[in-house]
């Protein structure tokens, strides 16, 4: 239950509640880059050049075996700037519980310490190892194929997420390098400091250069919903609509930031129409379906208190956000589309044309 399945889906959150602590370590600045490898004998090991794990319990957290060991309900980094990768954000220990073999090494002031594991339990002592060479910390796990079977890990998808996160927040650095096939090995390294903007220009297929029409981007911090919003979008040419919602870097199938942003979107398109007399009194408004064709659109809000619905967290709940998300959006897009008539005019013409064809 802890990571959803016994599939390639449950697989890759084993990858993302291992890889969580190091990718808070790089957006805190305490590292620079996260490392992932699939490993030729279907292990995946998870590096990051950050200060390193602690040996013993402190303040912060729990020493490194009591991490990989111990349950840490509600492990990751809360409110709006850090991220949740795994599934139920339980920790590494489920990893470990889950896989035949784990290793641990951290390189931590100048010592590096070393720790084997097997089916969640310590094999030896953590062992000092000699001396360290930088600072950081690599835990390696391969998962128990008794529970798994002959299930892959998906490179593919693990770079769709981490691609996610590194436009969610553009100083994070991950490279993943798949090495299971020697004569099809294959990297990638993601740093993405475009953000939203970008994002809406990949999932279009057209950079801003190309793209048929201007992307409109914001950023826009709102105390009333004690967070911050990053919102890209624009129409295209073709009639499908791509909108992808986040909330605090976690992707949500629907929710009041979503609801909000097609608010402001109908809002601002309905009032301009009418201002420049594209619907007469007695033309019906716009609605949202059809002012969405063609639309892509990436809507991500950071909270401090982020609150979901259901436990797969998919739908956002905070109801204030709504208002701060529509208002935001009604606001941008309307002074869009009064600095750009002509452009205003396509955008326009084309919900007319639509809702005639209708």
């Amino acid at each position: 239950m802890y990571i959803g399945s016994t599939s390639e889906w449950g697989l890759r959150q084993m990858v993302f509640e291992v890889a969580d602590r190091a990718v808070n370590e790089v957006l805190d600045g305490r590292a620079a880059s996260v490392d992932v490898t699939l490993t030729p004998d279907g292990g995946v090991c998870v590096a990051d050049d950050g200060p390193g794990i602690s040996i013993d319990e402190t303040e912060a957290g729990p020493g490194i075996e009591a991490l990989l060991t111990q349950m840490q309900a509600g492990t990751g980094a809360g409110g709006r700037h850090g991220v949740a990768l795994g599934f139920c954000g339980v920790g590494p220990a489920v990893v470990n519980a889950l896989s035949q073999r784990m290793t641990a090494e951290v390189r931590r002031e100048g010592v590096r310490w070393v720790q084997e594991y097997a089916r969640g339990v310590a094999a030896a002592p953590l062992t000092e190892a000699g001396a360290a060479t930088g600072s950081g910390t690599t835990i390696a796990f391969w998962p128990d194929a008794d529970i798994f079977g002959a299930a892959e890990f998906s490179f593919d998808g693990l770079v769709e997420r981490f691609r996610e996160l590194a436009f969610l927040n553009q100083g994070l650095e991950i490279s993943l390098t798949d090495l299971r096939r020697p004569d099809e090995s294959c990297s990638v390294r993601l740093r993405l400091p475009g953000g939203a903007r970008d994002f809406v220009a990949f999932l279009d297929g057209h950079p801003a250069a190309s793209a048929p029409m201007d992307t409109i981007a914001f950023e826009y911090e709102d105390p009333r919903m004690a967070g911050v919003m990053k919102v890209a979008f624009r129409w295209c040419s073709c009639p499908e609509k791509r909108v992808r919602s986040f909330a605090n870097s976690r992707p949500t199938v629907d929710g009041t930031h979503t609801v909000g942003f097609r608010d402001g979107m109908t809002a601002a398109v309905i009032a301009y129409a009418r201002e420049q007399g594209l619907l007469t009194t007695t033309d019906p408004d716009f609605d949202a379906d059809r002012i969405s064709e063609g639309l892509t659109a990436v809507v991500s809000v950071k909270l401090d208190r982020p609150e979901f619905e259901g436990s797969t967290r998919g739908v956002l709940g905070n109801a204030e956000v709504r208002d701060c998300v529509g208002q935001a959006v009604q606001d941008h897009l309307g002074r869009w589309l009064k600095d750009d008539p002509e452009r205003a005019a396509a955008v326009i013409d084309r919900i007319v044309q639509g809702a005639r064809r209708d």
